[in-house]
């Protein structure tokens, strides 16, 4: 393929290609079609246990592209410095109903893939982000998640109810975090809105507790670069890299309390739940290797602790190389997955949290584990039974951990593809690199400018994740995401 076919339309053959490669649907079928196409407004419900909630300034912080939309929050100042914290959640199983054709097809993929050429969305567009979405200025049914924040950042209590919300204002993380942080002003949307300013401001100040409460208990302070797309008319120009802030912590943080929330409400109610579960790793031998290879220590048993105070050493150490760190150390700690809890019964936590009460719940558009979550909560808030069998749920936990893998494939294939096109003229030319993969299958290296992983085919020996590389690009294929380096050893 020529340079000057390094084009969307290029990349997105190739994604589609892949999702078939790798067991997932690109296309919906004639049936979901169909049965989209009977669907003309949005959910509608009255009734004593929806409450009315259409007045509170909810607003909604995500991507500037981002289309569908799944959360609202908005907070209330409390007596002792307590903070209410509500998180409004899109209601999609009003309109997605079990075992339609459209939950048939949510089903087999089980996730939303987002690759640099196209966006394969879990549902059809004009249900995630129309009709199920929390779009600004419409009224939606939502399941709202209702929790008390102490001043030390701990939950000090949780509910689950049902509420029709009115999305105020649609912000986006950059302007949001440049605004919280100083260095911006006001969103235009944000000044529309009366009070809202302040009460953005109580939301970012319990987000920290919270953040600082979990971190106390050992959750991972890690950063780590994603890279996305620029396009110049269809053109694919470079691979940018999309770093946290503020913003998008606020919304993390709360997304993690609203999870917890959330299965600690089943698990009351007798309720099966699937949690999302990050077992204690396997290669920790290898992350205090990499520890005492700058320098530090830590014990030979897991500690997400002490784990936590190394990479804040390292940050202010070296912020530089600190996102380094932090990818190697996300390698090493492994995938995460999602596993049955029956009521009574206890299994293991998030390790990378520091939660043991954790589910998926909050992105019902875009995920099915939170769609299923949904199902039990209006279940168990209606005091009917669970819909899903425990044997249904085991065997949904996963196909779900599958699926949500395939689609990483596709995503980080279709990455390469598109790195592979911003790479093709530079064929010879040498890079610093850092390993992020070293096994039987292979060793692979991730570059900067652009941001870009490959294989290293020549002089891998010894190497191991974390370890930092000199290599050489010797080839580029990019119909099947290769990249190629070779390992270039520095005279002395």
């Amino acid at each position: 393929m020529s340079n000057n076919r390094a084009n969307r339309y290029d990349l997105r053959r190739i994604a589609h290609d892949a999702m078939l490669q790798h067991g997932l649907l690109p296309e919906f079928s004639d049936e979901v079609l169909a049965e989209v196409g009977r669907i003309d407004a949005a959910a509608s419900r009255t009734g004593n246990e929806i409450r009315d909630l259409r007045q509170l300034r909810w607003c909604s912080i995500d991507n500037d592209d981002s289309r569908d939309l799944d959360q609202l929050s908005v907070g209330e100042v409390m007596a002792g410095g307590q903070t209410r914290l509500l998180v409004a959640i899109a209601d999609v199983d009003s309109l997605v109903r079990k075992d339609s054709a459209i939950d048939g097809y949510a089903r087999t993929n089980t996730t939303s893939v987002y690759t640099p050429a196209r966006i394969f969305p879990m549902l059809p567009e004009k249900l995630s982000t129309d009709l199920t979405s929390l779009n600004e200025g419409e009224e939606r049914l939502a399941i709202v998640v209702d929790m008390i924040v102490s001043a030390d950042g701990k939950v000090a209590s949780g509910d689950v109810y049902r509420a029709h919300v009115l999305n105020r204002a649609k912000l986006a993380y950059n302007s949001v975090a440049a605004w919280l942080e100083g260095e911006g002003p006001a969103p235009e949307k944000l000044e529309a809105v009366s009070g809202l300013d302040e009460l953005l401001r109580l939301q970012d100040r319990a987000a920290q507790a919270l953040r600082r409460e979990r971190q106390a208990r050992g959750a991972l302070r890690l950063e780590t670069i994603e890279a996305r797309p620029v396009y110049d008319n269809d053109k694919l120009v470079d691979m940018r890299p999309d770093q946290k802030n503020r913003a998008r912590e606020l919304i993390e943080d709360f997304m993690v309390a609203a999870n917890g929330v959330t299965a600690m409400y089943l698990e009351k109610k007798n309720f099966p739940t699937l949690r999302r579960v990050l077992r204690t790793p396997k290669r920790w031998d290898r992350i205090v290797q990499l520890a005492a290879e700058l320098g530090e220590r830590l014990p030979p048993t897991p500690s997400a602790l002490a784990l936590d105070a190394f990479l804040e050493r390292r940050r202010e150490i070296d912020p530089e190389r600190f996102p380094d760190v932090s990818l190697s150390v996300v390698k090493l700690l492994g995938s995460g997955e999602y596993a049955l809890e029956r009521a009574g019964e206890e299994i293991e936590g998030h390790f990378g949290l520091a939660v043991r009460d954790y589910t998926h719940s909050t992105a019902p558009n875009r995920r099915f584990p939170d769609l299923i979550a949904q199902r039990l909560l209006k279940a168990a808030i209606a005091g009917e039974k669970p819909p899903y069998s425990d044997e249904e749920l085991t065997a949904l936990a996963g196909h779900c951990t599958l699926q949500e893998d395939n689609a990483e494939k596709v995503e980080r294939q279709v990455r390469k593809s598109a790195a592979a096109l911003l790479l093709v003229s530079r064929i010879g030319q040498r890079f610093d690199g850092i390993v992020t993969g070293a096994s039987e299958k292979g060793t692979w290296v991730r570059v900067s400018a652009p941001s870009a992983e490959g294989k290293v085919v020549r002089g891998s020996e010894g190497l191991d994740v974390g370890d930092h590389v000199r290599v050489e690009l010797v080839r580029t294929d990019v119909e099947r995401g290769f990249i190629d380096f070779a390992r270039v050893k520095e005279r002395r």
